[in-house]
Parts: C-alpha cells; sequence; structure tokens
C-alpha cells in the first residue's frame, strides 16, 4: 500500500510522538508498503549553526527507508524542540494531485489533522488517526493559554474550562470524522469513548525497535562504572524535562529515599528541555545534588545502554497515552516504578514486572525500596523482558489487517485489490 503519515513534528525533535511515527513507517517499509512522511521543516536556533543544522536534517531524511517530504513551517526554530506547523500546507497538496494513496495516518488532530480529513474526502482515500497525546495537558506550550503567578483568575478559569470542555468536544468532532482511531493503550482507548467518540477504534502500541532487545554489555559496564560512581544501585528515568512529565513529584520522591535509605544510589535523569535549570536548583534546595545526574539529551540509538547499566527505571509522569519509554526500559532488562495513570497502568503488571504507586512520597520511595531487593530485583527483571516480547515492532503486521477490515469495505477498491494480490501470493507459496 501506499501510506501517507501526516505529522505535526519529526526528527530532529525528541519526543514519544516523532519516535512513534518514524518507528511506524519505517516498520511498514518493511512490511513492503511505501510510506511517505509529511513532517514541518525545522530550522536551528543558532543562526551560525543554522545551514549545517538543515542539511543535517536533509542528510538523515534521504538515508532514511521511509520517504520524507518537508512543509512549511510557520514558526521554523525550535521551542522546547518544537515547531507550529504553517496554516496552508501547500507541499502536502501537491504531491496529493500528482500521487493516489491508499490510506492517510495522521497524527496530530490539530494543524494538519484538519488537512488530513479534506485530503481524505476530496480524493476519497480512508484517515486513522492515532490519538497519542492528552492535549488537555498540554495548553501550556500555546504562549497565551500559559499559566503562572501573575495569571488572572479570569484567566486560570478560562483555561480550566478549554481543558474540561473545547478540548475534549473537538477531540470527539475530530476522531468521529475518521475511519479508524488507534489508541496506543486500553486505558486511552476507554478515555477516547466516554468523549463519545463512535468511529471504530482499536488498541494499537507503539513497536519496540529490535535494538532494544540486543545487549551492549561493554558499552552498559562503562556507563554504571562512570555513573554509578561505586555506589550500590543506579537509577534511571528517561523523559523532557517538561511541566507535564511530573519531575517535581520525582525529586522530592527521591529525597524522601536519600532520608530512608542514605545516598547509596545515583539516580541519571536523561533528557533536556526549559525546565532544566529550575529542576537543578530544586534538587539543590533538597539535598539531592549528590544523587541526581542531569545527563542531557542522549542519542535514541544509545539509550538503550544507559537502561541496562541501571537496576530500576523511574517514572512519575501522569500525561501519558501509553508510555513507550516503560517498554523500552522492560526490553532492556530492568523492571519500573511508576506512579498510577493512563499510560503506566497499562504496561506495568504490579508486582511483576514493576510497581504502581499514589503519587505520595513516602509511598513511591518505599516501592523503589523494594524493587532494588536481590531478589525482587531479579525477578522483575526476567518478567520485564516477557513483557517487552509484546511491543516488538514486529506486531506492525496487524496494520494491514486492520485496515482491511475497518476501512477497505467502503473506500473503494484498491485495498480489495492488494488483498486479493496478496492471499493469491500466499496460495501460490503454499502449492
Amino acid at each position: 500500500m501506499k501510506i501517507a503519515m501526516l505529522t505535526n513534528n519529526y526528527r530532529p525533535f525528541v519526543g514519544g510522538v516523532p519516535i512513534s511515527v518514524e518507528r511506524q513507517a519505517q516498520e511498514l517499509v518493511k512490511l513492503g508498503h511505501q510510506v511517505t512522511v509529511f513532517a514541518p521543516v525545522y530550522e536551528s536556533e543558532d543562526k551560525e549553526q543554522a545551514e549545517s543544522f538543515r542539511e543535517k536534517i536533509l542528510e538523515e531524511d534521504k538515508k532514511a527507508p521511509e520517504r520524507v517530504i518537508r512543509y512549511h513551517s510557520q514558526k521554523k526554530k525550535m521551542e522546547n524542540g518544537m515547531v507550529y506547523p504553517g496554516i496552508y500546507p501547500a507541499e502536502i497538496f501537491k504531491v496529493f494531485e500528482r500521487e493516489r494513496f491508499d490510506c492517510i495516518h495522521v497524527h496530530h488532530p490539530m494543524f494538519v489533522g484538519p488537512w488530513a480529513l479534506w485530503l481524505g474526502k476530496k480524493y476519497d482515500i480512508p484517515v486513522i488517526y492515532t490519538y497519542h497525546t492528552r492535549y488537555e495537558d498540554y495548553l501550556h506550550y500555546i504562549p497565551c493559554f500559559r499559566i503562572n503567578e501573575r495569571s488572572t483568575i479570569v484567566k486560570k478559569k478560562a483555561v480550566e474550562w478549554l481543558q474540561r470542555n473545547v478540548i475534549p468536544s473537538y477531540m470527539s468532532w475530530f476522531c468521529n470524522k475518521c475511519d479508524l482511531v488507534l489508541a496506543p493503550s486500553a486505558g486511552m482507548r476507554q478515555m477516547i469513548r466516554g468523549y463519545g467518540v463512535h468511529t471504530p477504534t482499536a488498541v494499537f502500541p507503539t513497536g519496540l525497535d529490535g535494538s532494544f532487545f540486543r545487549k551492549n554489555e561493554k558499552r552498559s559496564r562503562e556507563i554504571r562504572k562512570q555513573y554509578a560512581k561505586g555506589k550500590k544501585h543506579l537509577l534511571v528515568t528517561v523523559s523532557r524535562l517538561e511541566k507535564e512529565k511530573n519531575y517535581g513529584f520525582l525529586l522530592r520522591g527521591i529525597a524522601e529515599l536519600k532520608r530512608e535509605t542514605g545516598d547509596n544510589f545515583q539516580v541519571l535523569i536523561i533528557g533536556d528541555g526549559s525546565q532544566k535549570a529550575e529542576l537543578k536548583v530544586r534538587a539543590s534546595i533538597l539535598g539531592i545534588q549528590d544523587v541526581v545526574t542531569f545527563v542531557g539529551n542522549v542519542p535514541n540509538e544509545q539509550v538503550r545502554d544507559y537502561l541496562a547499566a541501571s537496576d530500576l527505571f523511574l517514572f512519575a509522569s501522569k500525561s501519558e497515552t501509553q508510555g513507550i519509554v516503560l517498554a523500552e526500559a522492560m526490553a532492556a532488562g530492568i523492571p519500573v516504578t511508576a506512579v498510577h495513570a493512563t499510560g503506566a497502568d497499562d504496561i506495568i503488571e504490579d508486582g511483576v514486572n514493576g510497581f504502581l504507586t499514589e503519587e505520595k512520597e513516602e509511598v513511591w520511595a518505599a516501592k523503589v525500596t523494594e524493587a532494588l531487593e536481590p531478589e525482587t530485583n531479579s525477578r522483575m527483571k526476567r518478567a520485564a523482558l516477557i513483557s517487552a516480547e509484546n511491543y516488538r515492532s514486529s506486531r506492525l503486521a496487524i496494520y494491514e489487517e486492520m485496515l482491511y477490515n475497518q476501512c477497505g469495505f467502503r473506500k473503494g477498491e484498491k485495498l480489495y485489490e492488494a488483498e486479493e494480490d496478496r492471499r493469491e501470493r500466499s496460495a501460490m507459496a503454499l502449492h
């Protein structure tokens, strides 16, 4: 099939959605599909590096197995790693005028979202949407909706009203205009249904790249030696350093852990973001600067080595739709201690491959301590590896089946022709 993927962000932005889109696109190419990813243009905030930055992105696009077409960005320079796509993506329209796609897979309901619906209607192409993000938790990325200590009561109430009413209503409308909605977890599918979505839905988690299952023991030992500093335990967390990731609680939990057990552990915080400086100050105020290391961004292909070097993965975010990083940690062979939330609840089997806790520092610290006990840690590591197998990217083969079952029956004959060809090839292979 020829699949058009439309997204508001992609590499070089480091985040859950662009990683998910890239993995899906590349795995579908491996399955024999032709995938075109329509992604925004990015520019460096450093003027001196602008040209080399642009060339590096283009070079990566050329080398990638998926075809990448960049469309105009209204704000090209990355703000916390993000850009604002253009209102009128002419580059996308030109390609659709020249080529016929079997399916449109859109990954955002805003910006490119409405255009995906319009293109689907104009060219009679089924539209799939993946519900990656709980948008009510991300309003602060839009400058006019940011709340701080100087915000008026009226503004605070207006933002709360948007979160409770406008966003759920818009999401319901958008989902019901699509032919199929994919939820990355069972919890998210249930939430979508609660919005009043009657379009067919399916649970379709992001697959794990096979590299996460392959160990580089030498590199992992080097990382542990470098960062554990001779301490007994090495703990790790990976995410953008932003408000919605709940790092305030995580740091308080680490402070409680230090009070209860001493300082014979080190925590690696991998990632970058607008809150980095503030979090470093908080760590100092809490007296945990000696047990916390802010590593910064690590190339995605190297994250696995940091995970494998550690004993336990820590997670406090309550805004995840699936928490794919939790599955990545398990694939690296380490259990997880996380706060109860959508995404974490779907991946973690409490007491088996990790622990789910209340958002209370004492409770969280107690579970971390229990997860680090040798016998418990060893048992959970084995269970984590087994759990991670459910997220192998090879499961993307069901993508094609979902298209036939949910979209092909009413959106033209090309999908059926492809299915007949596939069955014929399979029958020939059997004889």
